[in-house]
């Protein structure tokens, strides 16, 4: 699709609690938010990071300088779900952009980021430097912010999103059955991508998506998958207390991101929270007892701490920016964990072959 789109005109701003402000155009929504200020360095997947939950209660701050010249796709693949979205709505709060491109072209695009953004009630700014933005958050650390148009109030608060269940607020509200293949696996859907669901069900599994609160380990079930999702895994209690109890079962357990946090601490293990996080396609991860490295792409603000992990249980991968935790197992018993999204939509897809590896062990342990 070709057009000759102008972009809007309106001043808008970027407050942060520390006093730092950022002017710039405004467009999308014309309506103030609030939240956690963060940054993400992919140079692609506007679309993706817009619609993924884990970016809940997050005005989201994209490092790459041109946002938009391809559009915004369509829905839906042939499971019902959106083709190339990681969830049917837009997670994050805001949008802040170094440049917007109101043309657009692209085959697949039907509408543009604006249109997108004002149908789905979501404020952006253009027209800031993003490189002294995130310099900013880099040495300051991850902070509050309100995006404010001018002539609209701005919130009386800093809303920290922190102090919420986000999980509960962006899971499905009840069970619902995908494929139909040989293994019966439970996802507990914490904010759950797309892809986790395509990715199982192209391995012959039957997903059963449950809320994050749900008792699941009360259906029968062949394995389990922990989900990724937003804010601070402390405040999901239901969850960890159910993921403690599914231990027991001894049955396999896959946790991503934010479901990798749920079984360490449910493990007994601590988290801490990340300076600025990590959010970006190009995280490079070591597998731990080898030199292979993989590219992964990755976004939380939280991390385990290695050093907390119980008896029995093992890191098995390792940042190598920063040497955080990217992933544990236990050592005799079918549990592990990736901090980073071997599912990523759009990519890279170095490491999916961990569901491979988690419905081998499904199959193992069916077998047995």
């Amino acid at each position: 699709m070709k057009n000759n789109l102008t972009p809007p005109r309106y001043k808008s701003q970027l407050a942060l609690e520390d006093g730092r402000v950022f002017e710039g155009w405004g467009f999308g929504s014309v309506c103030a938010a609030s939240g956690e200020v963060v940054f993400n360095t992919a140079m692609t997947g506007y679309p993706e990071s817009l619609t993924d939950p884990s970016y809940c209660g997050q005005i989201l701050a994209l490092a790459y300088p041109l946002v938009g010249n391809y559009g915004v796709p369509p829905a839906v693949d042939a499971n019902g779900l959106p083709q190339f979205f990681e969830s049917a709505q837009i997670h994050a709060r805001g949008l802040i952009v170094a440049d917007y491109s109101a043309a657009y072209n692209h085959w697949n695009a039907v509408r543009s980021l604006d249109e997108w953004l004002q149908e789905c009630g979501v404020p952006a700014v253009y027209g800031i430097d993003t490189r002294a933005l995130t310099k900013h958050i880099r040495e300051r650390g991850v902070m509050l912010g309100k995006i404010v148009p001018e002539g609209v109030a701005a919130p009386q608060k800093f809303d920290n999103p922190n102090l919420q269940n986000l999980a509960a607020s962006v899971s499905c509200s009840k069970p619902t059955v995908y494929g139909s293949g040989k293994y019966k696996i439970v996802l507990v859907d914490c904010g759950s991508k797309c892809n986790i669901i395509r990715c199982l069900v192209e391995r012959n599994a039957s997903v059963v998506c449950v809320p994050c609160d749900y008792d699941f380990t009360q259906i029968d079930y062949d394995g389990v998958m922990l989900s990724n999702g937003p804010g601070n895994p402390q405040m999901c209690a239901a969850a960890i207390a159910n993921v403690q109890k599914a231990i027991q079962k001894t049955k396999p357990i896959f946790g991503i991101c934010l479901g990798h946090q749920l079984l360490c601490i449910a493990a007994g293990a601590g988290v801490f929270k990340l300076k600025y996080g990590h959010r970006s396609h190009n995280q490079p991860v070591q597998m731990e007892g080898t030199r292979r490295a993989f590219i992964t792409s990755q976004n939380h603000g939280y991390a385990v701490d290695a050093a907390t992990l119980p008896a029995q249980w093992q890191p098995c991968f390792t940042n190598l920016n920063d040497g955080t935790n990217e992933g544990v197992r236990h050592v005799s018993l079918p549990f592990f964990s990736a901090q980073f999204h071997p599912e990523a939509s759009s990519g890279p897809t170095d490491t999916e072959f961990l569901f491979d590896e988690f419905l081998q062990k499904v199959s193992g342990s069916a077998a047995a």
